[in-house]
């Protein structure tokens, strides 16, 4: 399953004082298996995108793909798309709503009409990819849990519907550092188990240095970059014309780079900075 996006334009109340173009000729695309990051300034147009790619918005112009469906066309295509695609809001545990964890992360398979048997498996199998125990929780309220443990919930509420991608809004919005890491490395463990499209929009350009093969830059309202994360933070004053820091391992080493000391690598972590000033050290 790929995405391919081809000049995508979005326009808020079209004719009327208060027009908005959200989305600008957007074109691009994400092959199957690949954990891309989308990235951009408040306003820049990252939601507004990623509610197309689920259905939940009609373009005013321009064509989606999902793999070989087309989801532009009238007909049943918003439901194919919710189908094939996963949509993780920014804090996705304020819509938790069921009286126990296990009826809440089935309420999307018991929606598509499965078996019971069916819908238990898949309750067990998400919440299992999620980090959480079926037997200790499945008859728990989901608001007795701790805040990380409820936003777990939430997307495995979203995973036991088997999306072929998974798109995430700020999974690690409002969480202390330790809920953080550790959801960063849940969603990592997802990507990896089911081999899908993972999307994830973020303001934390080390989480996006670090998780990503593939980033997307928008600025209002069209694609700025697509590259690799080396590629685009190789472009670090066109970022910052545009609101966006480099990744903290990348602006350490221009530091110490414009301070006299000779690094190589591409500083995409703080483990590859801090490896390359040691190798310029034991050089000296």
């Amino acid at each position: 399953m790929s995405i391919t996006v081809k000049d995508l334009t979005h326009i808020y109340s079209p004719g009327q004082p208060q027009e908005q173009v959200a989305l600008d000729q957007i074109s691009f695309r994400i092959e199957d298996g690949t954990f891309a990051g989308l990235i951009g300034h408040t306003g820049s147009g990252k939601s507004t995108l990623v509610q197309h790619l689920n259905g939940l918005l009609k373009p005013t112009s321009g064509t989606i793909l999902l793999g070989d469906t087309d989801i532009t066309k009238a007909g049943t295509a918003s439901r194919q798309a919710r189908l094939k695609t996963g949509l993780v809001f920014q804090y996705p545990e304020y819509q938790l709503f069921e009286e126990t964890v296990a009826k809440d992360v089935a309420f999307g398979p018991n929606n598509l009409g499965l078996s019971p048997e069916e819908t238990d498996a898949r309750v067990r199998e998400a919440l299992q990819l999620v980090g959480l125990d079926y037997e200790e929780l499945k008859n728990v309220s989901p608001f007795e849990l701790s805040g990380g443990q409820k936003r777990r919930v939430a997307i495995a509420g979203v995973i036991a519907m088997k999306p072929e991608i998974l798109i995430l809004d700020e999974p690690t919005a409002g969480l202390n550092p330790k809920a953080h890491r550790d959801i960063l490395d849940m969603v990592r463990g997802i990507h990896e188990s089911t081999g899908n499209i993972t999307l994830m929009v973020s303001h934390n350009m080390n989480d996006i240095a670090r998780m990503c093969d593939q980033v997307l830059v928008m600025d209002h309202g069209r694609l700025l970059m697509d590259g690799s994360p080396e590629e685009v933070f190789r472009r670090g004053e066109e970022l910052k014309e545009v609101g966006l820091a480099l990744p903290d391992s990348m602006e350490i080493a221009r530091q110490i780079i414009e301070g006299g000391l000779a690094l190589e690598g591409t500083f995409l972590t703080m483990e590859e900075t801090a490896d390359a000033i040691a190798a310029a050290l034991q050089a000296k």
